[in-house]
């Protein structure tokens, strides 16, 4: 996999996407939960190699919780998060996911796949650029890599979170322009040795999808639902499946 290079943008936009298709959630929900690969029936098998997940913004585990346990499901041994709520310094939040990672890298004595909702993508981009060398592969859902370009009200509930981290020591905290090791590494490629997938519906409802792929096609799968509604899209599992049996067996 050859390098792919990014534009980070520090700023943040505010884009009118309509955020009223979001209601549409529940019924990828009640889709995944009439079909049979919710109980792994005809979905590749894993080897047991460590996954783990990432929730999005203002959200815990619990949210990921029904893509964790049907990873767990399906062969592979995957791990939450350990975010309380995924609200807080990136920095902060970064060390927690950090101290995850290590854990399923000792249990499993393997490198690691991350999976990552909205914000819960970039901090496993994060993860990957900081430590490739513990990272298998990076699949990242809506995940704003490039720069938050979102609905208004997701950038007013950044700016209360922002309010209430910030201090004289960190005046641009929850910003691109943080000086944090962690937003630094917002700013850089991840590895060529790690393969990251983009994965992205241009129906979201929250986030500006093209903030959410990379330039080259080639690494971009485009999914018909919602932003809120990925980690219970039948067909996000499927390509999730897909996914890792291929990237799996590249390294067999």
């Amino acid at each position: 996999m050859s390098a792919i290079t990014e534009n980070f943008h520090q700023h943040q936009q505010a884009v009118r996407v309509p955020i009223w298709r979001e209601v549409r959630l529940v019924a990828e929900w009640l889709q995944l939960r009439a079909s049979p690969l919710l109980t792994g029936e005809n979905i590749p098998r894993g080897n047991g190699e460590a996954i783990v997940t990432f929730p999005g913004f203002m959200c815990s585990d619990l949210y990921t919780a029904c893509l964790t346990n049907w990873l767990q499901r399906i062969g592979y041994r995957a791990y939450p998060s350990g975010l309380d709520r995924n609200n807080d310094c990136l920095e902060k939040v970064q060390q927690q996911v950090s101290a995850t990672i290590e854990k399923a890298v000792d249990e499993t004595n393997g490198k690691v796949h991350l999976i990552g909702h909205s914000l819960g993508g970039v901090l496993a981009r994060i993860a990957a650029i900081q430590r490739p060398e513990q990272i298998a592969s990076v699949l990242t859902l809506a995940s704003p890599f490039r720069g938050i370009r979102a609905h208004p009200y997701v950038l007013w509930l950044g700016r209360r979170v922002r309010q209430q981290l910030q201090n004289a020591d960190t005046p641009h905290c929850f910003t691109g322009f943080c000086l944090c090791p962690s937003v630094k590494a917002l700013q850089k490629d991840v590895a060529a040795a790690v393969p990251h997938c983009a994965v992205y519906t241009k129906t979201d409802g929250i986030v500006d999808w093209r903030a959410c792929i990379h330039d080259d096609p080639l690494y971009n799968i485009e999914v018909s639902g919602t932003h809120c509604g990925l980690v219970f899209n039948r067909q996000v599992y499927e390509l999730i499946a897909m996914w890792l049996k291929d990237h799996i067996s590249k390294r067999a």
